[in-house]
């Protein structure tokens, strides 16, 4: 069984920062793509992040020069730093890990989400 965790959302005023952090935990024996997705009051999730395991990282273009994703493979952690926050960041924060699981001779990825962590940037 496979769990997330994630942390440090919260409320902060235009032009700050905060850092998001997911921990996965559990049983499975590769941890591929880490990624981050949001989705503000009605409208549709969107990917925000993404990093692969070899490192490249790929942003949406709102994010981009303002946002810095990163993964710690010891830790099974995933990052999200941003900064210069505006109220268009306003949403819940999504990490999405494609994990690889072990049942008997068969290895299969899964996407496992985390439980989301709000974020409102407002003064």
């Amino acid at each position: 069984q496979v769990q997330l965790e994630e942390s440090g959302g919260g409320l902060v005023q235009p032009g700050g920062s905060l850092r998001l952090s997911c921990a996965a935990s559990g049983s499975f024996f590769m941890i591929n793509d880490m990624s981050w997705y949001r989705q503000a009051p009605g409208k549709r999730r969107e990917l925000v992040a993404n990093v692969t395991r070899a490192g490249t990282t790929t942003y949406t273009d709102s994010v981009k020069g303002r946002f810095s994703i990163s993964r710690d493979k010891a830790k099974n952690a995933l990052h999200l730093q941003m900064s210069s926050l505006g109220p268009e960041d306003t949403a819940v924060y999504y990490c999405c890990l494609l994990i690889g699981i072990l049942r008997h001779s068969d290895r299969s990825f899964y996407n496992y989400w985390g439980q989301g962590t709000q974020v409102t940037v407002s003064s």
